[in-house]
């Protein structure tokens, strides 16, 4: 099987939420790339100290993958990058949380594989199971120890996040922080993280802004036309008497 962003995990280490948004303000600011890997090893060490050769490796991975969301971003999301750095100087800081999420899906479609697995356990049960999520992403990816690894680290990050929070019961997870997104903008640009994190292909409108993957968001309903007026990215193909697909251009 070729191996590409779909089919890779990527993810194998926790991201915090606070690193990110360093990594983007550093970005923002006009440093270059060494400039902000050599910010990111000083002020990110201390997490990371320890006599251990394997944990030392650990800030350096860590730091390769932040980089990777918000400046080595691979070539067909610079677009989608710039827009986002973009949208993160102009919105609120309480909204940055969803153009961190829709950058690392659309980098790391992984962490959207699991967010949908969480969002659809939150959706019926009101609980989330790290091991049924596990189970599940582990039928998409290949049964592999790894595969149950790395989805702990995603699982993790959104704990960090503040987007779930845990229960008396180790490894049971409820909803945490419920965000509502209503920026016509941030809408748009969410969409097309939301596709860029798909390989190939049109979804329905509705399935997108209600997708579980964007289970810690509530994302306000957009009419198609207000989305392609908004994007030259995106397209809309009509289908019955009612229905819109979304595609990228």
């Amino acid at each position: 099987m070729k191996r590409n962003r779909f089919t890779e995990i990527g993810l194998d280490r926790l991201i915090r939420l606070a690193w990110l948004e360093k990594v983007s303000t550093l970005t923002l600011a006009g440093n270059d790339k060494k400039n902000i890997k050599a910010i990111l090893q000083e002020d990110l060490q201390s997490t990371f100290r320890s006599n251990r050769t394997d944990v030392r490796g650990s800030l350096d991975k860590t730091i390769t993958i932040l980089m990777k969301i918000w400046c080595n971003s691979p070539i067909t999301l610079e677009s989608l990058r710039e827009e986002g750095l973009e949208l993160l100087k102009r919105i609120p800081k309480t909204e940055h949380t969803a153009v961190h999420w829709g950058m690392v899906a659309a980098v790391y479609p992984f962490w959207s594989s699991v967010a949908t697995q969480v969002g659809r356990l939150l959706k019926l049960q009101g609980l989330a199971a790290a091991l049924q999520v596990q189970r599940r992403i582990r039928e998409q990816y290949g049964e592999r120890e790894t595969v149950s690894r790395r989805g702990r680290y995603v699982l993790r990050s959104y704990l960090d996040w503040g987007l779930l929070q845990e229960t008396d019961k180790k490894g049971i997870y409820t909803t945490g922080a419920t965000l509502a997104v209503n920026d016509l903008r941030l809408i748009v640009w969410m969409v097309e993280a939301f596709l860029r994190s798909r390989d190939g292909g049109s979804f329905p409108l509705n399935d997108i802004l209600e997708s579980p993957s964007f289970f810690p968001f509530r994302i306000k309903r957009i009419h198609a036309e207000s989305l392609v007026h908004a994007s030259s990215h995106l397209d809309i193909i009509r289908h019955g008497l009612d229905g819109e697909l979304v595609l990228l251009k």
